[in-house]
């Protein structure tokens, strides 16, 4: 076993993504998840309609909740993180140096995630996968070959501007 009592936190944001949160307590995948270690399954559901149960199943403790007005804690305390594919949590996840799964919604139309999580797969900085490869994908996943995620620098485009407004102003 890969370590005991860990936990998972999963966030859908202020999305419905039922198809998501269904497989997540399904068997297969809550197994997978007890044999790498992971006891407490907590799962962020949004504007969904399936509320996935508080319950112990197949070993891992599972809690829900709707909304919250932040889920910094939540994703601090988190061994792992798995995510629908908005670009702010995905940032947000990443920032905090968490280990991070990114789970697409197949259904949206226009699909930006898509290439938001091929980019950030290809750069190493997550996995990313659908809900119908969820199982697969934890089961395989290697989270130490991830690279750590480096927040830009906002000072560094600050100083930028001020050095051309002031180059600018003397002209």
């Amino acid at each position: 076993m890969a370590g005991v009592n860990k936990t998972v936190f999963v966030t859908v944001g202020s999305t419905k993504f039922d198809k998501f949160t269904e497989v997540l307590v399904t068997p297969g995948v809550l197994k997978v998840l007890k044999s790498r270690g992971y006891t407490r399954l907590k799962i962020q559901y949004g504007n969904g309609s399936f509320i996935p149960p508080d319950c112990s199943l197949e070993g891992v403790q599972i809690s829900s909740y709707r909304f919250k007005e932040s889920l910094q804690q939540d994703m601090s305390s988190a061994d792992l993180i798995l995510s629908h594919a908005g670009a702010g949590t995905c940032l947000e996840a990443l920032g905090l140096g968490k280990k991070l799964v990114v789970v697409v919604n197949e259904d949206l139309h226009d699909n930006h995630q898509v290439e938001l999580a091929q980019k950030f797969a290809e750069l190493g900085y997550l996995l990313y996968c659908t809900c119908g490869t969820l199982f697969k994908t934890l089961q395989k996943m290697d989270l130490n070959s991830l690279n750590d995620y480096v927040p830009g620098n906002p000072q560094l485009f600050a100083d930028f501007l001020t050095k051309t407004m002031i180059s600018d102003s003397e002209i």
